[in-house]
């Protein structure tokens, strides 16, 4: 089959395009037709060795995949979305079956669920889990147009929550379309309108840290929780402790590898209910049309170069995705 490998640590476009045998079949596990891989940022940190979780080496890069079953426990056939250790880019693939999702009937592009493995359960979990938000409740998301960004934004609203999303101005008009009450330029200063629109978010979305971290916090209303889940704008923040109890505010952190088996000790059997749980709820809100998981572009696995630049180039709104199938 052919495959995108990673031989030894290396920028990603030094990454080699392969034929390999296809990837043995374990037990638990199921073997699948990939039809489109996910590209993130994060996918350029694994194959430097950047990343906190290393594969062994050599391996096929990709964590999140949909696809078709050829063989294992689930029906032969069957469409999935399903969340991998590694080695979505590549025709065939295996994966643990507790991880393997079945699309919902009639969802307008199948394909866009390469969303749902992983950005769409960060962002509900963060949302939920951590930041317990209720109905009617303020939430502010950076990088919305991304996408845990864009997840968050659609995941506030079916939750009943309002939302403030931050974005680059040619992608406004999609914010707006997805729902979000207001949106603001990501170019310009945010603290000052959110907190006259709002006087104070219940919770705050930070898939950035950076520079917006301190500001972020100023944003919070009584009570308020910051998620941080990711630091794309490169820099990882501190926390200065007495704005926390001065505004009787918190910080919270939300790791969804740790659910999917990605942390130390690898817990994926113990979290699978409440994994599955929430991709259940999910998969109920998109089928109901209230999530609307996007892909920007679609790449052969030839073109892997130009679908990470499309990613590091932060022109995409919604998914990048590779398709090794053709």
């Amino acid at each position: 089959m052919k495959a995108l490998v990673c031989p030894s640590w290396r920028s990603w476009n030094e990454l080699e395009l392969r034929d390999i045998p296809p990837p043995p079949l374990r037990e638990g596990a199921v073997r699948l037709k990939v039809e489109a891989a996910g590209v993130s940022f994060a996918s350029q940190l694994v194959v430097a060795g950047k990343y906190q979780r290393k594969p062994p080496l050599p391996f096929t890069p990709g964590t999140e995949a949909v696809g078709t079953v050829l063989e294992g426990p689930l029906p032969a056939g069957t469409r999935v979305f399903a969340v991998l250790d590694w080695g979505a880019m590549a025709q065939e693939a295996v994966v643990d079956a507790i991880h393997c999702i079945p699309i919902p009937k009639g969802v307008p592009d199948p394909m866009a669920g390469v969303a749902m493995p992983i950005s769409y359960p960060t962002a509900a979990s963060a949302l939920i889990w951590r930041g317990k938000v209720q109905p009617g409740d303020w939430v502010l998301v950076h990088g919305a147009a991304g996408g845990v960004g864009l997840a968050g934004v659609e995941v506030a609203k079916a939750l009943g929550c309002r939302v403030v999303a931050r974005a680059a101005a040619a992608k406004h008009a999609m914010l707006h379309e997805r729902g979000a009450d207001l949106v603001l330029d990501s170019a310009l200063p945010f603290r000052d309108a959110v907190r006259e629109a709002t006087e104070g978010v219940h919770c705050v979305l930070d898939v950035l840290g950076g520079d917006t971290f301190e500001d972020s916090l100023r944003c919070l209303g009584d009570g308020g929780t910051l998620v941080t889940v990711g630091y794309a704008a490169g820099g990882i923040p501190t926390v200065t402790a007495n704005i926390l109890l001065l505004k009787n505010i918190g910080v919270a952190g939300l790791n969804w590898g740790t659910y999917v088996g990605w942390s130390p000790g690898d817990n994926r059997q113990l979290h699978a209910p409440r994994a599955r749980a929430l991709w259940d709820r999910l998969c109920g809100w998109w089928a109901e049309g209230k999530l609307r998981p996007e892909i920007h572009a679609r790449y052969p696995l030839e073109q892997f170069r130009e679908a990470m630049e499309e990613v590091a180039s932060r022109r995409s709104a919604g998914r990048v995705v590779i398709t090794p199938n053709g």
